[in-house]
């Protein structure tokens, strides 16, 4: 029985100016699944999701989803297939109410242009589905509430809910977590997984305990290429991933945890 990908990458290459940013990038995301897309700063991870989402042209190589050929459509046509992006910094209209971020983004699935001149009473039509996104993301005791006054956590959920109104098949999400404390970590982590069970997610995110929660299969990025692929069992114990991420070998890694394991027993003791 062979895998149901919905989205693959062949050799995919993006150069500036002799410099190879994403050096031959076969991606293979499964249906269904959280796929990690992971690496140390400039491992070409962003630059990825910028060539899939078309915000940056691929200098060769093939993007296809659902088994069609995407790699010269733009980024319009490429979101109306059915491929959603969030970005690092939420993207979200701050002098709004938590509900009419939603709304804006529903108007989207309507046609090609945002009502902003439709009286209220036309665009209140469009709460129901607005409150049932808001619900999906535990935000609709917040609806009537400015956003630019709500705590990163609950931006960042709604950046999730705006996203999930487009009715995306493949979501792209950009760090995540980046920027968050440990609790709201958790909660935006709970929500990606409860939100992954009707679509496929392609998350690129720094934070380790996040992907080890969510992931699926991780595609390690170093220098542009990639380095391992697997789950995060497999992933983890590899060497030249801890000296991707920490830049000293395997053995050496070991030994600093074992000396900062002795020192914390040391101050305990």
């Amino acid at each position: 029985m062979s895998v149901d990908y919905v989205l693959q990458t062949t050799d995919l290459v993006k150069e500036f100016k002799g410099f190879t940013a994403v050096d031959n990038v076969n991606l293979n995301v499964e249906r269904g699944t959280i796929h990690a897309l992971i690496g140390p700063n400039g491992a070409g991870k962003t630059t990825v999701f910028n060539l899939l989402t078309k915000f940056l042209i691929p200098t060769s190589g093939k993007i296809m989803f659902n088994g069609n050929d995407i790699t010269q459509m733009r980024s319009a046509e490429i979101a109306n297939q059915g491929v959603v992006r969030s970005f690092q910094i939420s993207a979200v209209f701050p002098h709004l109410t938590v509900l009419e971020n939603v709304r804006v983004a529903l108007q989207r699935k309507e046609g090609n242009s945002f009502h902003f001149w439709k009286s209220e009473k036309i665009l209140d039509k469009l709460n129901g589905r607005a409150m049932e996104l808001l619900e999906s993301v535990g935000l609709q005791d917040h609806a009537n509430s400015i956003t630019v006054d709500q705590p990163y956590g609950r931006k960042r959920a709604l950046e999730i809910a705006t996203t999930l109104a487009l009715d995306p098949e493949l979501m792209l999400l950009d760090e995540p977590t980046q920027g968050m404390g440990h609790e709201d970590v958790d909660m935006v982590a709970d929500l990606i997984l409860q939100v992954a069970k009707d679509r496929t997610i392609l998350m690129v995110e720094h934070n380790l305990h996040v992907v080890s929660k969510l992931a699926d299969k991780i595609t390690v990025l170093q220098r542009g290429a990639i380095l391992t692929e697997g789950n995060y069992e497999t992933v983890s114990a590899d060497p030249r991933v801890k000296e991707a991420y920490l830049g000293v070998a395997a053995d050496e890694v070991e030994e600093q945890a074992a000396n900062q394991e002795a020192a914390s027993e040391e101050k305990t003791a």
